[in-house]
């Protein structure tokens, strides 16, 4: 399989679904800003978790710096509070640091509320470079 065809199989393809928040925007929004009122947050729709194939030393290196080896790209930004990206643009978080419970993914810097349906997939690290 070529590169391009991988990109597009992992980005389009089919995925093992999981579920996210069954909440509306203004739902999502209320709820965050209620138990998380100091934390930078971004609503997103159309997401793909994704499972990163590492080596022992990889995760190792990520466990240290208390991250786990899973990330999040998601197709629909619905809201960013920290106004890095408009509605509609796609973003790839940086590595799970806490998952909050079903659909409530934080990385170091910002909580990524995962609303809606959603795809798992296993994925190579190298190819995570070539989605951003």
């Amino acid at each position: 399989m070529d590169e391009l065809s991988a990109v597009t199989d992992l980005l389009y393809g089919p995925g093992t679904p999981m579920s996210g928040l069954s909440l509306t925007d203004d739902e999502a929004m209320a709820m965050v800003r209620q138990r998380f009122p100091f934390t930078e947050f971004c609503l997103v729709r159309d997401w793909l978790w994704l499972d990163l194939v590492v080596t022992p030393a990889e995760r190792e290196q990520l466990s240290r710096t208390g991250r786990q080896p899973v990330l999040v790209y998601a197709h629909g930004v619905v809201y960013d509070s920290a106004r890095r990206w408009d509605v509609g643009d796609f973003v790839r978080t940086s590595p799970l640091h806490v998952l909050h419970g079903e659909g409530l993914f934080q990385t170091w810097s910002t909580l990524y509320v995962l609303l809606g349906e959603g795809q798992r997939k296993r994925v190579a690290l190298e190819m995570v470079g070539r989605i951003s």
